[in-house]
């Protein structure tokens, strides 16, 4: 029986689509066993990492605690091919607990090898907090530093409840617990607790920048009353110790700390995100990813939303990805 030259066509485009499928398909588990078994192995992207270099670490975006950035850090610390380490900044904060993690974490390597900050865009609030770690500090002379202060946010949706007739019932063991609530306007006392929290960090902060920065503790409070400044005038007010960017930062390791000006510098990531590192294989991993989702109708994914519980040094928090920000009030 013959069949009809457009049914032969159809089934021909069928098995090449069926063979290129099967093709990917094997691709991408000889990929997934590979970087299953470098990971089984303990293969984490530092394997590139042991002649002796300076490590540049990068600290952007909300700052949030980080187990995988704070192991990362370690390591730094640990190994004996790293000579300096230059920490980048473009961030405008976040948690508190976030910013001080990664600061106690810079003086543990500064105690061991020469660590020296450079503050790109901005380095304001918990940034500028992990910016002070360093043992030099630089920043361009347009950047956004400072900052210094500490906030606590929680809305108060009771009218809306009340125009849509909602009413929030509750059963709790003692006043103060859960408080402040969106559900109703804080009490005095809410507020006063909340105050209590937040000028007791705000005390240890401004504690920790007149300490590092060498100014004097009256002073610093005049400076930190939540303000922004250029980094020209972070100079100034010596919140900063020169102007420049990352070369100016790699020139003080080398004329300052006698580093050999050949050593290259090279960027350490968290365990959490070598997968960049896998340049073509995440690629492909991220197509397949993305043609499913196409296939499927579902939206792209994104990455999680930073963890608003807490203490904020923060000076301007970030809106998803579309680079809209909302502005923060400053104690």
């Amino acid at each position: 029986m013959s069949l009809d030259p457009d049914v032969v066509i159809d089934r021909r485009r069928l098995r090449r689509k069926l063979t290129l499928w099967r093709v990917l398909a094997f691709v991408a588990a000889v990929i997934a066993l590979i970087i299953g078994g470098l990971w089984a192995a303990g293969v984490d992207g530092d394997f590139d990492k042991r002649a002796p270099h300076i490590a540049r670490v990068s600290i952007d975006g909300f700052i949030a605690p980080s187990r995988a950035q704070l192991e990362m850090l370690d390591r730094i610390e640990k190994s004996d091919a790293v000579k300096g380490v230059i920490v980048t900044i473009d961030s405008t904060g976040g948690a508190t607990t976030g910013g001080e993690a990664i600061y106690q974490a810079i003086r543990e390597i500064a105690a061991k090898k020469p660590v020296v900050a450079a503050i790109d865009t901005v380095g304001a609030s918990a940034a500028y907090m992990i910016a002070i770690g360093a043992d030099h500090v630089v920043a361009r002379r347009s950047a956004i530093v400072g900052s210094i202060g500490v906030i606590v946010q929680w809305p108060d949706a009771s009218r809306l409840l009340d125009t849509l007739g909602v009413k929030v019932e509750e059963v709790k063991s003692t006043p103060m617990k859960a408080e402040p609530m969106p559900f109703k306007p804080a009490s005095p006392e809410a507020k006063a607790m909340i105050d209590n929290l937040v000028q007791d960090t705000y005390r240890w902060f401004v504690g920790l920048v007149a300490e590092r920065r060498g100014i004097a503790l009256d002073r610093m409070r005049e400076l930190a009353d939540g303000r922004i400044v250029t980094g020209a005038q972070a100079l100034e007010l010596k919140l900063i110790d020169a102007l420049g960017d990352e070369s100016s930062a790699k020139d003080w390791l080398v004329t300052t700390k006698g580093l050999p000006s050949a050593l290259p510098v090279k960027a350490w990531t968290p365990r959490s995100q070598r997968a960049e590192d896998w340049g073509l294989a995440n690629s492909f991993a991220r197509g397949l990813v993305d043609a499913a989702a196409d296939r499927l109708g579902l939206p792209a994914a994104t990455g999680p939303a930073p963890k608003l519980d807490g203490l904020l040094s923060v000076w301007h928090l970030p809106m998803g990805d579309t680079g809209k920000k909302v502005e923060g009030a400053q104690p």
